[in-house]
């Protein structure tokens, strides 16, 4: 499937240079999704995972039909004040700040097997902050997928310790 032709290309948003990808078209289209879910159902089922995770908001929206689909349990990732019990954070740098991730410290346990699954990576900022998490929850991160990587952005030069999965590549843009 070209999935290119369900990622629309939005310039100069959110700013001036900038081409958003955006992959809510892929959601929209009941045949795109279903092969971004199969995909990485896939791949997370060839790996071994027991539970899936990921951040908010479209690791949520990628993320939780491939648990589905696999019948294993989703664990969400999220901004601080988010979630209602007590959590384990990741703080991480951004180009012009910084930000937390936040994980229910009770999500996982030595005995999961996890794959991150999230719409883009860019930097590798989110992603490795994401897979900090589940390794101080004490869980092991077999891999980490993606709709899209922005490979001028080098995010996987970032993840360089893990697995990485990609459907789509943009280069230059």
């Amino acid at each position: 499937m070209d999935l290119k032709k369900h990622v629309a290309n939005i310039v100069d948003f959110p700013k001036k240079g900038i081409i958003f990808r955006d992959v809510t078209p892929i959601m929209q289209s009941g045949e795109a999704f279903c092969y971004v879910t199969e995909k990485f159902a896939e791949y997370a089922k060839a790996k071994g995972a027991t539970v899936i995770v990921g951040p908010e908001a479209r690791g949520f929206m990628f993320g939780c039909p491939v648990a589905t689909k696999l019948g294993i349990g989703f664990v969400p990732v999220r901004k601080p004040g988010k979630l209602p019990r007590k959590t384990i954070n990741e703080q991480y740098d951004l180009e012009y700040g910084s930000n937390t991730l936040c994980l229910h410290e009770d999500a996982l346990s030595s005995d999961d097997k996890v794959i991150i699954i999230d719409d883009l990576l860019a930097t590798g900022g989110t992603a490795l902050a994401t897979a900090h998490l589940v390794e101080k929850a004490g869980a092991k991160v077999l891999g980490l997928c993606f709709v899209i990587d922005l490979i001028d952005l080098k995010g996987k030069e970032v993840l360089k310790d893990y697995d990485v999965y990609t459907l789509l590549e943009y280069e230059g843009e």
